[in-house]
């Protein structure tokens, strides 16, 4: 399940923390901030309970969530008595899955049986499914305990968490700061050892954005690597599922579980998610990387820039080859801004129509522009996706990776809803200023966002690794081998 490195860390932390003692009677703290790879092992051990874990997390969300508002809905005795039960089966010696005994709580877009999903509106706020998403279906068959839901703004509209149900989620960091979004009470609990893996969805840069203000690790893969059930506008690629977590070996085990083909997703892809359970060291000597420049001219805040140009010698000491280079990125931002407007309309149409009053002015606008866009514009807009996607193609025949920042601004301010200017240049949109990441989502590409350091304020910043189409394992190496070369200079929130 794990690869070498982490199965090695796994007996370190029983060897020398433990020697031969359990972890049973060790602080929450110390538990909440293993690994989920070391928190499997100790389970599978016996030298940690899924009850001792769970214990351990219920207790970091009692200390911590008030003050940051990550985790929306919890359902602590349904996650007691999951544990209990997965104990016993283990006790009696059933097969174990690869998520067994391992705390979870699942964004609130995400449909869960029984557990009170809201999509941040006041529309949904007593809104309990009877069906579990295929993602939240698939964790719960691996073994992990569901313990409630993470925060997230209005149909996860923008990349600042916050809706008139729960509130705002803060950045643990800073907590005038935003958390961004719009997976962004995943990504707090995560930070804050709430939980040890969480999952997400990603059209504009939700699973990246949110992992860059926060300090963790946030994957979006190829769109239908995650299968999603067919709904509203099915064979649209902007929009994906897909892992969180503090690392990358817990991004790739987590990802092994939610990935894999499934006949009720129109655009699935075939391949088994064992794939990512393959050992992801690799030498890089002599791989060519391409460097950001400006991607066509947009503003980046000077710190983003300075945190993120100062890690290209990280990849020229793992023996890549880095020069400067983009593809073209004409047509990018008009075919996202057609295609994302036009999913909006086909998803909430109705909604608007029957509940205006109840729904944020983001979305509104969304549906309407989407609603009033001619058969020409769409076509126009998937003539645009298609050459960006092949000049991104062709690029890569001689890049195998492409670098840049993951957002273009560090954390801001709390009580504003999205950035308005970058250096002087006006942001014309709510989601204007995440362009760095939609880029990337119009290309279909999986990218993640790694923690790459901080401003001088001491505020998270995110660098994005960008693989070839649907080649999510080598995203995962290139990842793996830069936090092993920068993990030492990583910080915990000073709250925790």
């Amino acid at each position: 399940m794990a690869d070498e490195i982490t199965r090695r860390k796994a007996g370190q932390i029983l060897g020398a923390a433990a020697a031969a003692q359990t972890l049973a009677g060790a602080a929450a703290p110390d538990i909440c901030f293993l690994s989920a790879v070391e928190m499997a092992a100790l389970i599978r051990k016996k030298k940690l309970s899924a009850r001792e874990a769970l214990d351990a997390h219920l207790k970091q969300i009692e200390r911590v969530n008030p003050k940051v508002n990550a985790i929306v809905t919890l359902v602590a005795d349904q996650a007691r008595e999951s544990a209990r039960k997965a104990d016993e089966a283990q006790a009696k010696g059933a097969a174990l899955g690869p998520l067994h005994g391992l705390p979870i709580a699942h964004k609130d877009l995400m449909e869960t049986a029984g557990i009170r999903t809201t999509f941040g509106s006041p529309v949904y706020k007593d809104y309990v499914p009877t069906f579990d998403t295929i993602p939240v279906e698939r964790i719960k068959r691996a073994g992990a305990i569901t313990i409630g839901k993470t925060n997230t703004p209005e149909f996860g509209a923008g990349s600042q968490t916050f809706n008139k149900v729960f509130g705002a989620t803060k950045n643990p960091y800073d907590l005038t700061r935003t958390c961004g979004g719009s997976s962004g009470g995943a990504a707090v609990s995560l930070a804050t050892g709430m939980l040890p893996i969480a999952d997400g969805s990603d059209t504009g840069g939700s699973l990246r954005n949110p992992a860059a203000f926060c300090s963790i690790v946030g994957f979006r893969p190829a769109p239908g690597r995650v299968p999603q059930a067919a709904k509203g506008n099915a064979w649209s690629t902007l929009s994906t599922a897909g892992p969180m977590a503090r690392n990358v070996g817990d991004v790739a085990l987590l990802l092994s579980v939610m990935a894999g083909p499934d006949d009720r997703c129109p655009i699935g892809i075939t391949e088994p998610g064992s794939k990512f359970t393959a050992n992801l060291e690799r030498s890089f000597k002599g791989v060519r990387v391409a460097f950001f420049k400006d991607l066509g001219g947009i503003p980046f805040d000077r710190r983003i820039r300075e945190t993120v140009n100062a890690q290209r010698r990280v990849f020229e000491n793992l023996g890549c080859i880095v020069e400067e280079a983009e593809p073209d990125w004409s047509g990018a931002d008009e075919a996202f801004n057609i295609l994302r407007a036009w999913s909006y309309a086909a998803g909430y149409a109705e909604l608007v129509r029957t509940h205006r009053d109840q729904v944020k002015d983001t979305v509104i606008w969304e549906v309407e522009r989407g609603l009033k866009y001619t058969a020409a514009e769409l076509a126009h807009a998937h003539t645009l996706h298609a050459q960006v996607w092949d000049r991104m193609r062709a690029f890569q025949e001689k890049y195998e990776y492409f670098i840049l920042p993951t957002t273009q601004v560090p954390p801001f301010d709390l009580s504003q809803e999205y950035i308005t200017e970058i250096e002087g240049v006006k942001m014309n949109t709510y989601i204007e200023w995440m362009r760095s990441c939609y880029f990337i989502s119009i290309l279909e590409n999986p990218s993640i966002s790694m923690p790459c350091g901080y401003t001088a304020e001491g505020l998270p910043v995110g660098l994005q690794i960008v693989g070839r189409h649907r080649d999510e394992f080598s995203v995962l190496q290139l990842a793996h081998a830069f936090e092993q070369a920068t993990i030492s200079a990583r910080r915990k929130p000073a709250i925790i």
